[in-house]
This record gives structure tokens, sequence and C-alpha cells, in this order.
């Protein structure tokens, strides 16, 4: 018998904060000052890690020379003067889906890959942190997604069983974390197209936050007519 929503627990950028496309510009931008033939394809493979894994990934594109704190300062530089002047766009749906999860009791988590320092404060400014029960930054696992350990981690904080949670996602690696995990994901796409292997390991592939919200309330309203 389904037990309902037991917990729900987001990843934050790419979910929450339509971020990715803009970290996605930053790299390009040191790509095209620095030579970096390729810089596109091998930052869309670090979506969804932290930042020890980020650092693999690049090594693995361009060798054990390449100057990733270098570069990566400078992404992260232009990054944040763009976010400390227009702040961070929130995805859609995101406000309604917490307050549906609120108002229905469900605990919500964040396992995010960022380190936790970032995303306590983005959270912050967003007026989004008091939504979450529990909130892992990428920073305090050993092992970065696709290793379920940060969805472990979020789901023991919160006291529930992985089987009983549901993942929201929308890399790759999340989808293989959370999957790992036990958990139920779904993955929203944002700068990745849902393949088949994502299908295969998420239990639904939804193209916005109010369509995750209306799936939620489907569940609530099938489980109060058993």
């Amino acid at each position: 018998m389904d037990k309902g929503i037991g917990a729900v627990v987001f990843d934050m950028d790419g979910v929450i904060f339509d971020s990715e496309r803009l970290i996605l510009v930053c790299w390009e931008k040191v790509g095209q000052k620095h030579g970096l033939v390729g810089i596109k394809e091998a930052a869309l493979d670090c979506i969804g890690t932290n930042a020890v894994k980020t650092k693999e990934i690049m090594k693995e594109h361009y060798g054990e020379e390449f100057h990733y704190e270098a570069y990566s300062k400078e992404a992260s530089v232009m990054f944040h003067e763009v976010v400390n002047r227009d702040g961070l766009p929130v995805k859609k749906g995101v406000r309604e889906l917490m307050e549906y999860l609120k108002a229905q009791s469900i605990p919500m988590a964040l396992a995010s890959s960022t380190r936790l320092q970032v995303v306590t404060q983005e959270l912050q400014q967003a007026g989004l942190y008091e939504y979450f029960r529990a909130v892992v930054g990428g920073d305090q696992l050993k092992r970065s997604k696709p290793a379920p350990d940060i969805y472990l981690a979020a789901c023991e904080k919160l006291g529930v069983e992985p089987a009983d949670a549901y993942a929201i996602e929308d890399s790759y690696n999340g989808i293989r974390a959370s999957h790992s995990a036990g958990m139920r994901p779904i993955m929203v796409p944002d700068l990745l197209p849902a393949t088949e292997e994502m299908y295969e390991k998420s239990i639904a592939v939804l193209d916005n936050l109010v369509m995750v919200k209306d799936f939620f309330k489907e569940i609530s309203r099938r489980k109060d007519t058993l």
C-alpha cells in the first residue's frame, strides 16, 4: 500500500533557482577568455556535482595541468556580480509547491551540491529557507552526487525512510543519486533533457514545479479515497 508522501527533498540549482544557465554563461566567458575549447560541454558534465567532483571532471576534459582553481574563481566572481546586482531568479511554481507541502504538513529538505554557506545565504535571500526542516550542502560529505550520500543524509535528518521520500531533481547526477538512495525521483529538466536512463530511474518526468504540485495533489487525493 502506498504510504503517500513521507517527505520531499529538493535540489537547489536548476530546480529552485534558475541559476545553472548563469553558471554556464560564466564558464563560457572564462573559456572564451582563455581559449578553452569545449568548455560548454565540460561544464554541462559538471551539473549536479560539488566542487571536488567538478574539478575532477574538468581535469578529465583538459588534463592534470588545467588551472581549475583560477578558472573557477573567475567564473564565481562573474556569477556573484550578477547575483548581487539582480538576485537569483526563482523557478516557476517554487513558492506554490512549497506552500502546498507546508499546508499538508509534509516535511521538506534541501540536498544541494553547492557549499552549505552559499546554499543558506541564497535561500535566506529568496525568503525560502524557513520552508526546510533540513539543509545539506555538498561540502558536508566526501562523496558527491551521483553517490547517494547527500540524499541519505537529508532523509536521516528528516527522520524518514528514503523509500517514503520524493526527490526533485533536474540533473542526471541528481536523479542517479536519489535513485541509488532508494527514493522516488521526479525529474524536472532544466539544461539537460530527459534521456532513456532518466525515464527509467524517475517515477515521473515533469515540465515544471506547477506540474509537480498537481502530481502530489493527485497522490494525496488517491490516498484519501483508499
